[in-house]
């Protein structure tokens, strides 16, 4: 820490200092601003292992207004029907948000379940 000591023996920044002290505080501000803007915006989406994708697969989206932070087909059968049915779940994999997706990731059985709140439907 660069700064001298005045005559009442309190340590001073020189201004020099407080400048890059300064900006570097507005950065980090700005960093954390635009990275809760892009979490706010972003989600998860998981297709649990079926037929036609053995493995599952959890996608990582850009949400659309409305869409919960977890989802999955399972959940927007739950939500559209109160059940979970082959010709539902089908249909809610076509409408899968394919178009915003950011990262593919591995089929995560936590997020699965907490998108369908604990409930678990055959594959």
């Amino acid at each position: 820490m660069s700064g001298s000591l005045s005559p009442t023996n309190e340590l001073v920044l020189l201004p020099a200092k407080r400048a890059q002290s300064k900006s570097k505080t507005i950065a980090i501000v700005i960093i954390i601003v635009l990275l809760l803007a892009a979490v706010s915006r972003m989600g998860f989406y998981t297709v649990q292992p079926i037929g036609a994708l053995p493995q599952g697969v959890t996608l990582m989206v850009w949400r659309a207004s409305g869409e919960p932070f977890f989802n999955s087909p399972d959940a927007v059968c739950l939500k559209l029907q109160g059940g979970v049915s082959l010709l539902c779940r089908g249909l809610a994999i076509v409408r899968a948000p394919v178009d915003r997706i950011i990262l593919r990731l591995p089929y995560m059985n936590w997020a699965y379940l907490v998108s369908t709140g604990g409930l678990v439907f055959d594959r």
